[in-house]
């Protein structure tokens, strides 16, 4: 029976890419023996109900071999129909090129870029070991899951995989199982031409316990490789499987031609006859599969009945951290931030990123299943939730997490924090290594994941640390990528406002782009930020009815605006009015009649203002205004003479304005 499953999976693979001429036939044929004695023998799910929370996680994070998990997802019944796998790949399709979260039920993220789903695999197990520590009871484990991954050779070459496996091993996060299809070919061919490393040796000095089967069609094996790893409880596990990519086709396995092209039609049906699969029509389940399937089916219910048992038991006999639990898994808090006194009320001149250290401590209480950290840099963000520890292998309670340096492991890791459930993930860092952040950054939104990024030093403002520390084109990278947030505040309430505003968007990341150095608090600023622009000062002409120019900025800049508004104002008789502009976004979604009564089409004389490339501004002065901008880099200086020298002065914002209004 095993024989016959796996040939299934193999062939409604080959044939969904073969109809739709275009996917990657390779993996699924040498994985599936190993795909199939873990979901059928040993991960802990029930297709009946995907979304149960305590069911064990498998993520593939070699994407492109999505046809395996589709035929997965249809053999185990997980709603993928035969009719989703003749469409792969096609408009509209529960079976796209790569998995997807949120699109086809069963898969846990979107996977893909090579490396990055065993990050993401690192965050899930991360989550299941915290919320564990939180929740679980003696006799009552509410939290008892593993996680798995399917990696390939490709995978394990990319950085963030290496970052992510060094990090798991530091925690001992031993409810992480990696299963490593080395079949030793890439799209190049033989992985002898670029990497020969010891992948075991690697991992066992990362703190990983490690196993080889040598027959990756031994499922027995398999199976009891997968048992023993379990067992292992204070360290992850990697159980490297030897596979043979394409495995059945005459012509091409163990070839790179079978890696991301179908097998052609002729090769399709040499390889049925090579593994005496006796169906000739495609898109083939035997009935035998279906009827084990079907046996198999009552112990996964089981488990989840399990599970709604201890439940049950825990809601009563702690029926306040039962509350908790649920309050931790509604994905919108219950805070109305707005009318929160004490969340708007501050003094003094500081650093948003001191700003935003204040507002954390406050969020924290606010909503208790924050749980982040920093890229080695928490002293510089400000990023610790005080008095709630810092997570450790022997203290998994803290809430606190040290990511080390690695920006894009953190990344992605938070992404598999976020996808999990039960926590709201932060990650924090230097702006300018949002370079570093940006391939898992755009996944998180298009995953369309609350993670907030705490984005610190910010402009030229950073100073003598020079252009390599100075972000210039990152707030323009950030802003280009759908669905994804960007807040500059300029003081202390809009980082209030940048903080309810993250906390409450449950579909889309959110950065919060913070300065080094000390900005004052302006005395107009405040709640206007929760709509991504407003008039913090304004100035009428009273001939028209209208301010004779608009002035926007963001962040450092806008102290700068409202300064040059009051030359202007008294010194030339030109009436300026001052737009804050935290957030394109926010502001791109408020009505129209909104936007106009900030930025009205009568007023074409508009100057904007920002440290950074002017790159995206031009929607909002239109073709009679103008930027002041960086569009090279910085330089190393302290931050003053940089503001000066690139123009950043009060006196160069109301010459550039006078000139422009009366162009």
């Amino acid at each position: 029976m095993n024989d016959l499953a796996v040939n299934t999976l193999r062939f409604l693979s080959v044939d969904a890419v073969q109809k739709a001429n275009s996917g990657h036939p390779g993996l699924p044929m040498g994985a599936a023996p190993a795909a199939y004695a873990l979901w059928k023998n040993v991960l802990k799910h029930n297709p009946k109900n995907p979304a149960w929370h305590d069911r064990d996680r498998f993520i593939l994070s070699a994407g492109h071999g999505s046809a395996l998990l589709y035929s997965l997802l249809h053999v185990f019944g997980y709603g993928v129909s035969l009719e989703d796998l003749k469409n792969f790949r096609q408009w509209g399709s529960l079976t796209p090129g790569h998995p997807e979260y949120r699109h086809t039920p069963g898969v846990e993220i979107t996977t893909g870029p090579l490396g990055q789903g065993i990050a993401n695999a690192v965050g899930f197990a991360w989550a299941e070991s915290y919320l564990a520590a939180r929740f679980n009871k003696p006799g009552l484990p509410l939290v008892d899951h593993f996680t798995y991954a399917l990696c390939g050779d490709g995978c394990l070459m990319e950085g963030v995989s290496a970052e992510a496996a060094s990090l798991a091993g530091t925690l001992g996060l031993g409810r992480l199982i990696l299963l490593y299809d080395s079949n030793n070919i890439t799209i190049e061919g033989s992985t002898d031409i670029a990497f020969t490393e010891d992948v075991r040796g690697r991992f066992a000095a990362y703190g990983w316990h490690t196993q080889k089967i040598d027959d990756g069609n031994d499922t027995a094996a398999i199976t009891r490789a997968l048992e023993a790893a379990k067992k292992i409880t204070d360290k992850p596990s990697l159980i490297e499987i030897k596979t043979v990519i394409g495995y059945g086709s005459p012509n091409k396995q163990g070839k790179a031609s079978s890696h991301g092209a179908p097998l052609g039609g002729d090769e399709v049906a040499l390889t049925r006859q090579n593994l005496e699969w006796g169906y000739t029509e495609t898109f083939r389940v035997p009935e035998e599969v279906r009827e084990e399937i079907s046996n198999w089916q009552p112990k996964a219910q089981a488990a989840e009945d399990a599970w709604k048992a201890i439940a049950e038991e825990y809601a009563q006999n702690y029926p306040g951290d039962w509350k908790a639990w649920e309050c931790w898994h509604n994905p919108q808090p219950d805070i109305d931030f707005e009318n929160l006194t004490d969340f708007w009320e501050y003094e003094g001149d500081i650093a948003t990123r001191a700003s935003s250290e204040i507002l954390l401590n406050k969020v924290c209480k606010l909503v208790p299943n924050l749980f982040g950290g920093s890229a080695d840099l928490a002293p510089s963000n400000l990023s610790v939730m005080k008095g709630l520890g810092d997570y450790a292998k022997g203290n998994p309670a803290g809430a606190n997490l040290h990511f080390g340096v690695r920006e894009h492991a953190m990344t992605a890791i938070a992404n598999g924090l976020s996808a999990h459930g039960g926590l709201r993930p932060y990650a924090a860092g230097f702006f300018v290594f949002s370079d570093y952040m940006k391939p898992a950054l755009r996944l998180s939104a298009m995953m369309k994941l609350p993670v907030v990024y705490i984005m610190t030093h910010d402009s030229i403002g950073v100073g003598e640390d020079g252009p390599t520390h100075e972000p210039i084109e990152q707030l323009a990278m950030l802003r280009s990528i759908p669905g994804f947030t960007v807040i500059r505040p300029c003081d202390t309430r809009e980082t209030a406002a940048a903080w309810a505003l993250a906390i409450t968007r449950t579909d889309s990341p959110t950065a919060l782009i913070l300065s080094r150095q000390n900005l004052p608090l302006l005395p107009e600023s405040g709640k206007g930020a929760l709509k991504g622009a407003y008039i913090l000062r304004e100035s009428i002409n009273p001939k028209t009815g209208l301010p004779d120019i608009l002035l926007m900025a963001s962040g450092s800049e806008v102290d700068l605006i409202c300064k040059a508004r009051d030359i202007l104002r008294k010194e030339h008789g030109v009436h300026a009015r001052v737009v804050s502009f935290p957030s394109f976004e926010i502001f791109n979604e408020q009505s129209g009649e909104y936007k106009q009564s900030v930025l009205p089409d009568s007023v074409r004389a508009r100057l904007a203002v920002e440290a950074a490339s002017d790159f995206g501004w031009h929607r909002y002065v239109g073709l009679d205004g103008d930027i002041i901008a960086i569009n090279g880099f910085g330089a190393s200086a302290p931050a003053g003479t940089l503001f000066k020298e690139f123009g950043f002065t009060v006196e160069n914002v109301a010459e550039r304005a006078l000139k422009l209004y009366r162009r």
